[in-house]
C-alpha cells in the first residue's frame, strides 16, 4: 500500500511523543519490534507532509479543483464588488446633509426664494443649490454626471471635494469655470486651462466651460468622475430664453448643525412650503441616493443571488472530490486504524486535504480579484464611479472558501472516521 511507510512513520513518531497535539491511541501490533532510533522529524511535520502527498495522489484532479474554487471565488469578489458599487454613493453620504427637492418629481423646479427660508428653519446650519445639465460631449457615449452648482456654499459643504486653494479662488472668479474630478479628467486626457464643450440637451445650444480645477477625493469612496460649473451662469442663460423659468433649481442642499435632528428638520422644511404651489420633499442625503438605487433593486437581488448560486455550486463539486478521495482509501484508513490511529485523526486529515486545497485556491481567487476589477473598472468608465475591492469583500470571500472546505469535507470525514477495519480491509484481500 502506497502510503503504508508514511503512515508507520507516523506512528512512530507519535509513539515517541504522544503529547503532540494529536489524539493516538496505543495499540500492539503482532511481531513489530522496538521504536524506530529517534528522528529529527516532529509528528506535526509528518501529518503536514501526509496532507500534501494525499492531496497531490491525483494532480489533475486537484488542479481542476483548485481552478474551479479560484473561478469562483473571483467571481464571487466581483460580483460583490459590483454590487457594493451600485451603493457607493449611498454609503459615502453624510448623516449631516439633507436633500430637498420637488415632492411630485426631480423634473419639477423649486424657487430659488426657498433657500432663505430653509436658512431660518432651526436646526439649519447651511443650503446651497444645484441643478442637474445633461451635456453631451462630444458623442452621446461620452456620459458623465454635470451639476450646476452655487460654487461657494456648495464647496463649503461638500469638504471631501478637495481642491488646492489656487484652484478654488480660480474656480470661484471664473464665470465659466467648472472643475473635474480627478478620475474623470484622466479619461479624457484633460488639464486645468483645457476647454470643454458641451452640447446641451435640457438646456439647448453648445456650452463652453474654462477647466480650472481638477478635485481629489478626501477618500477612495468619493465620486470622481463629475462635473461642476456655476449655477448663476446657467441661470442667466435660462432667464434669456425662458424668462418664466429662471431662478429655480432641482434640488437644495442642507448642512444640519446636529445630524441627529434630521427627522425634525426634514419635516419642518416639507411643512414651511406645504399647500404651495411647489411642494417639497426632504430627505437625508443617503436615502436621496438610495431611491435612485431602488429602481434597479431587481438587478442586484440578481447580481447577489447569482454571485451565491456560485459558491454553492463549486461547494458541490469539491463534495464530490472529496467523497471520490475518501472512497479511493478506505483500505488506507482501515490500516491506519489497525495500527492504532483514532477516528478523529483519519477524519481529520481528510478536513485538513479539504481545507488546505480550498483556501490555498481562495487565497489565489482573492488575490486576482485585485487586477481584474481594476481592468472591470477601466472598462466601465464613469458607469461605475467609486469601484473597488473592500475589505468585507475580501473577507466574504475568505468565508466562502472556508465553507467550501468544510462543506465538502463534512461527509467523507464522517464516513472515513466510521469505517470499520475489516471492512477496509475486505477491499486490500
Amino acid at each position: 500500500m502506497g502510503n503504508a511507510r508514511s503512515y508507520r512513520k507516523l506512528r512512530a513518531a507519535f509513539r515517541r511523543d504522544p503529547g503532540a497535539g494529536v489524539n493516538f491511541r496505543h495499540v500492539a501490533v503482532p511481531g513489530q519490534g522496538a521504536a524506530p532510533s529517534a528522528r529529527p522529524e516532529t509528528p506535526s511535520v509528518f501529518v503536514l507532509l501526509l496532507v500534501v502527498k494525499n492531496a497531490f495522489r491525483h494532480k489533475l484532479r486537484t488542479a481542476l479543483t483548485v481552478v474551479g474554487i479560484v473561478v469562483a471565488i473571483t467571481a464571487f469578489g466581483l460580483l460583490r464588488t459590483v454590487v457594493d458599487a451600485w451603493y457607493a454613493g449611498a454609503n459615502a453620504s453624510s448623516s449631516a446633509r439633507l436633500v430637498t427637492r420637488s415632492s411630485v418629481s426631480l423634473v419639477f423646479q423649486l424657487p430659488l426664494t426657498y433657500a432663505q427660508k430653509i436658512r431660518q428653519i432651526d436646526g439649519v446650519q447651511a443650503v446651497s443649490w444645484m441643478n442637474w445639465f445633461g451635456g453631451i460631449y462630444i458623442t452621446e457615449r461620452n456620459f458623465f454626471p454635470q451639476f450646476a452648482v452655487d460654487a461657494a456654499s456648495f464647496l463649503d459643504l461638500y469638504p471631501e471635494f478637495t481642491l488646492s486653494p489656487g484652484e478654488r479662488k480660480a474656480f470661484l472668479t471664473d464665470r465659466q469655470g467648472a472643475v473635474v474630478g480627478r478620475k474623470l479628467a484622466d479619461q479624457y486626457g484633460w488639464k486645468v486651462g483645457d476647454t470643454i464643450p458641451l452640447r446641451g440637451t435640457i438646456f439647448p445650444g453648445t456650452w463652453t466651460f474654462n477647466l480650472r480645477g481638477i478635485y481629489d477625493g478626501a477618500d477612495k469612496t468619493v465620486d470622481q468622475t463629475t462635473m461642476f460649473f456655476h449655477w448663476n451662469l446657467l441661470n442667466e442663460s435660462i432667464k434669456r430664453t425662458y424668462p418664466r423659468r429662471g431662478d429655480q433649481t432641482g434640488v437644495f442642499i442642507v448642512e444640519l448643525k446636529d445630524p441627529a435632528q434630521a427627522a425634525e428638520v426634514s419635516e419642518t422644511i416639507d411643512a414651511t412650503f406645504a399647500n404651495s404651489l411647489a411642494e417639497t420633499l426632504t430627505e437625508t442625503e443617503k436615502a436621496f441616493q438610495l431611491s435612485f438605487v431602488a429602481m434597479t433593486e431587481a438587478i442586484l437581488v440578481a447580481i447577489q443571488a447569482v454571485s451565491f448560486v456560485v459558491i454553492v455550486i463549486i461547494m458541490a463539486v469539491m463534495a464530490n472530490t472529496m467523497a471520490m478521495t475518501a472512497r479511493e482509501r478506505y483500505a488506507e484508513y482501515a490500516t491506519m486504524k489497525a495500527l492504532g490511529f483514532g477516528a478523529a485523526f483519519v477524519a481529520g486529515l481528510i478536513v485538513a486535504e479539504s481545507l488546505g486545497l480550498a483556501l490555498a485556491a481562495g487565497a489565489a481567487g482573492i488575490a486576482l480579484t485585485f487586477p481584474l476589477a481594476a481592468v472591470f473598472a477601466d472598462a466601465m468608465g464613469t458607469l461605475f464611479p467609486v469601484f473597488f475591492v473592500s475589505d468585507e469583500t475580501v473577507a466574504l470571500q475568505l468565508a466562502a472558501a472556508l465553507a467550501v472546505g468544510l462543506v465538502a469535507a463534512a461527509i467523507p470525514a464522517w464516513r472515513a472516521a466510521r469505517v470499520r477495519i475489516v471492512d477496509g480491509l475486505r477491499a486490500v484481500a
